[in-house]
C-alpha cells in the first residue's frame, strides 16, 4: 500500500477513536447476567459472551494496527531528514523546546516597568520596578524563534507528504 506519514497519522487517529470506543464496549460487556432459582434452574437475562468475544477480537486488531502504524511513523521520523540534517524526530524535539522558550519570552513581554507611591506615617516615597531585560531584544528573539518553528514545521510537512510503500 502506498501512503505517507500524514495519512498514517490520520489513520492512527481514526484507529485510536475506534480503539477507545471498543474499550468502552468491552467494559459494558464484561458480565453476563443470569437468575438462578433455588431449584437450580437458570434464566439468562443478559448474555454478552459473544459480544465480548467479538469486541475483544476487534480491540486486538485495532491494537495491532495502531502499533504497526506508529512503528512505521517512528521509523520514518528517524529516517527522513530536513535540510539542516536533523531527522523529523530531532526536529520535533527542537520544536517542543523552542515553543517552551517562546512561551517564556512571551510571558516576559507581559511584564512592564512600574512606579507606585508608598506613604507611611513619617515617610513617603516611590517604589520603582524595572524589568531586567531589553524588551526589543526579547521581541527580536521571540520573532526568530517563531520563524524557526515555522520553517521546521514547513519542512516536516513536506517530508510527511512523501509517499512510500508499506505492508501490513
Amino acid at each position: 500500500m502506498k501512503t505517507n506519514i500524514s495519512n498514517l497519522m490520520n489513520l492512527v487517529s481514526e484507529y485510536e477513536r475506534n480503539f477507545n470506543m471498543a474499550d468502552g464496549n468491552l467494559r459494558e460487556h464484561i458480565y453476563s447476567t443470569t437468575i438462578e432459582e433455588l431449584d437450580g434452574r437458570k434464566n439468562v437475562i443478559e448474555d454478552f459472551k459473544q459480544d465480548f468475544a467479538d469486541e475483544f477480537e476487534e480491540y486486538n486488531e485495532l491494537f495491532a494496527k495502531i502499533q504497526a502504524a506508529k512503528k512505521i511513523i517512528a521509523k520514518k521520523n528517524n529516517e527522513l531528514t530536513l535540510s539542516n540534517g536533523e531527522t523529523i524526530a530531532d526536529a520535533l524535539i527542537s520544536i517542543n523546546l523552542l515553543r517552551k522558550k517562546m512561551y517564556l519570552m512571551e510571558s516576559f513581554l507581559n511584564y512592564k516597568n512600574s512606579k507606585r507611591r508608598v506613604t507611611e506615617v513619617n515617610n513617603s516615597y516611590f517604589e520603582s520596578k524595572e524589568v531586567n531585560f531589553d524588551v526589543a531584544k526579547i521581541k527580536e528573539e521571540y520573532t526568530k524563534i517563531q520563524e524557526q518553528i515555522q520553517n521546521l514545521e514547513f519542512e516536516i510537512s513536506k517530508l510527511n507528504s512523501i509517499e512510500f510503500e508499506v505492508e501490513w
